[in-house]
């Protein structure tokens, strides 16, 4: 059974594409999931080969030959794991954002904890790469909307661009994100993404629980707090 959140159990989590399968709009990814300009940004303390890799005991880490992994490196830890300031630091230099503003470290805050199941605060090499997929769907939907390229969109194509992910919610629920994510009657593209980020995590959240597929479930209080507050 469905439920108003997203369009069916077992389907992909909206902005989530399948790896290698086709983005929003029917393009397909390239190694760099079609968004990151240039090389990767530079500092960081992480060595990419040989004995900096955590458990291979010097051996070549498991993902050398990937296309991510220098921008990974380039910005990871000493603990090969990224911290919002450093994801940050990466969206900005590569150029994720292209001409729309910078990520807000808040926004980059709540990136990390939509993937950061074991709550550390940071994540490793493959929620990295899960982070960059669902950012680029995310991406293009926005920018079918964005037809001027100003950076923004309208609230009323805010909640085009909730049904076009899947999401259903009811009009009560549409009007306090629309409130809540426009800024003098503008969506901002980081706005847009934080409002993704949320949608994503909390219905994630919901579904977990929701073992009999009813669109209903009990919280306890605590457990209300920590599926909340990690966002």
């Amino acid at each position: 059974m469905a439920y108003p959140g997203y369009g069916g159990y077992g389907a992909p989590m909206p902005g989530a594409p399948m790896p290698g399968g086709p983005m929003p709009g029917g393009h397909m990814p390239n190694p760099m999931y079609g968004q990151m300009g240039g090389a990767p940004p530079q500092g960081g303390g992480y060595a990419p080969y040989g004995g900096g890799y955590p458990g291979t005991y010097g051996a070549p880490p498991p993902a050398a030959n990937d296309p991510m992994w220098g921008y990974f490196t380039a910005i990871a830890g000493q603990d090969g794991e990224v911290d919002a300031e450093e994801l940050q630091k990466c969206l900005t230099q590569a150029g994720f954002t292209g001409s729309y503003n910078p990520f807000s470290l808040e926004t980059c805050r709540i990136m990390i904890a939509m993937l950061d199941r074991d709550h550390t605060g940071k994540m490793g090499f493959n929620e990295f790469k899960e982070l960059f997929a669902a950012l680029n769907g995310w991406k293009q939907n926005f920018m079918m909307f964005d037809q001027d390229r100003s950076g923004t969109v309208e609230p009323h194509e805010l909640s085009q661009a909730i049904n076009a992910m899947g999401f259903r919610v009811s009009p009560q629920a549409l009007n306090i994100i629309l409130k809540r994510y426009n800024k003098g009657g503008r969506v901002f593209f980081d706005d847009y993404v934080a409002c993704c980020v949320k949608l994503r995590t909390l219905t994630e959240n919901f579904r977990r629980r929701d073992t009999m597929q009813q669109g209903s479930v009990t919280f306890q209080y605590d457990d209300f707090i920590l599926c909340t507050m990690a966002v």
